[in-house]
């Protein structure tokens, strides 16, 4: 397998590109519109073949580059099938294992940040690895305030999905804003500040009802455009 990790600095955006050794088949799990001739470079400079875009929700904070890969290399945009979004070529369903190659990654339905979330676990060579969205990054979690967001279904999703797995399965965020890259379902289980080290499902409502976060700057472009697979609209 081929992995990489690249990041998008304006929404702090790690993309993820993973690549089949075996028939040089690639994926890109949360692509960003800005950043896809950086991945189209990626794909060439790795010999692979572009044959899946995947998402793990519908981002309020970014514009997905997924119509915009579809449209230079034909492949297909896998989105949540809950979504209900447009122009999407293959519905994500938690039980029904998407294919890079002779990859397998396994949807988790994983609802809390968004309704509609999904993590993605692939297990390779006896390492196990984790790309979770928004619903667990490095000590913390991903917003619960909009998008039918609820802090008890993100509790619930972590703890019996995420925190579920093997400890020492890599978890890979959707975001990170302090330059950390990886983590592992160990470390988050005993010590993110939010959800781990044993804090109650009511401890957790409360730090999320307490944020006060400002609302995303690109949410009324991003969502409407994401929900549409990235297609922006004129005015967009």
């Amino acid at each position: 397998m081929l992995f990489r990790q690249l990041f998008e600095p304006e929404s702090s955006t790690y993309t993820y590109l993973i690549g089949c050794t075996e028939t040089g088949a690639a994926a890109l799990i949360d692509p960003v519109l800005e950043s896809v001739e950086r991945d189209l470079e990626q794909l060439k400079e790795l010999g692979l073949s572009l044959r899946l875009t995947i998402e793990t929700h519908i981002h309020a904070d970014h514009v997905t580059g997924a119509a915009r890969l579809r449209e230079r290399t034909g492949c297909k945009c896998a989105l949540p099938e809950k979504s209900g979004a447009a122009h999407a070529d293959l519905p994500v369903k938690e039980g029904e294992a998407l294919r890079v190659g002779a990859l397998k990654l396994d949807p988790l339905f994983t609802p809390g940040h968004t309704d509609d979330h999904h993590c993605y676990f692939i297990d390779h060579h006896q390492t196990g690895r984790v790309f979770t969205g928004d619903a667990l990054l490095i000590d913390g979690c991903g917003r619960t305030d909009f998008q039918n967001g609820d802090a008890v279904t993100l509790y619930r999703s972590v703890h019996e999905k995420l925190f579920a797995l093997p400890g020492d399965t890599l978890v890979y965020p959707g975001h990170d804003y302090q330059q950390r890259h990886v983590s592992s379902v160990g470390q988050e289980r005993d010590r993110n500040p939010r959800l781990g080290g044993g804090k109650t499902v009511e401890e957790f409502a409360a730090i999320m009802a307490a944020l006060n976060l400002p609302r995303p700057k690109k949410m009324d472009i991003a969502v409407p455009a994401n929900r549409r697979c990235g297609q922006l609209t004129g005015d967009a």
